[in-house]
């Protein structure tokens, strides 16, 4: 998003941002998103946050509220509060990142030696909302957030996120669903779609599709 002036007065620090007619969420709510919409809002995000992750930040706080919408269809990456920049190897950051619904499993289990792959769960997260037009996971807290993604996507295990083990909030298997089945969750995506989503929605995050690969998926 294009930044056009800062303005100082006395205390106050005023900065001046180009107008976007719509956020992504609004956008929903009041138009119908078809098939060639959805190719292209997700092929500018995945290009987006390819960049970023280029650059080595971290968005942090991917939501359709931090996604911008012109009228011509031009969506952009807002909201860069949360961001900050990683190295390698991976230091501790904070986990109180991203809004509850779009948090990947890493963070609800306390881990704060998290990857770009964070990004990736929560674009998967919007992906799923563009169209059931409702968020996937709508947790109330995290317990209840983590429960959730477990009744959707099964509960993880050693065996398919070995890291799961090393995380503050593992307690050993105390939930047992069996993941449903994402094509009667989403009934409305077709099998590419399908593939593409379940890539990034991934529980071990080193497993995840990254942005960069993902552009061709939807080019």
């Amino acid at each position: 998003v294009q930044l056009k002036d800062v303005v100082c007065e006395e205390s106050k620090l005023y900065l001046l941002f180009e107008f976007l007619e719509y956020d992504l969420k609004r956008f929903m709510d009041i138009n119908p998103l078809d098939e060639k919409t959805i190719k292209s809002f997700m092929y500018q995000i995945f290009d987006g946050v390819a960049y970023c992750h280029s650059k080595k930040i971290i968005h942090r706080d991917l939501k359709p509220q931090n996604l911008l919408i012109e009228k011509t269809g031009k969506l952009k990456i807002a909201d860069f509060g949360l961001a900050r920049t990683f190295s390698i190897p991976v230091r501790p950051y904070t986990k109180e990142v991203l809004t509850l619904w779009y948090r990947a499993p890493e963070l609800l289990l306390g881990n704060a030696e998290y990857t770009i792959s964070v990004d990736i769960w929560s674009i998967g997260c919007i992906f799923a909302e563009m169209y059931l037009r409702h968020p996937l996971f709508q947790g109330d807290n995290e317990s209840n957030q983590w429960k959730i993604i477990n009744e959707i996507m099964g509960s993880p295990t050693p065996d398919i996120w070995p890291d799961i083990v090393k995380m503050p909030g593992y307690n050993g298997v105390s939930l047992m669903n069996e993941p449903k089945k994402m094509s009667e969750v989403i009934p409305n995506m077709d099998e590419t779609a399908l593939d593409l989503l379940m890539a990034m929605l991934k529980y071990d995050p080193s497993k995840r599709i990254t942005a960069k690969q993902a552009l061709m998926h939807v080019r």
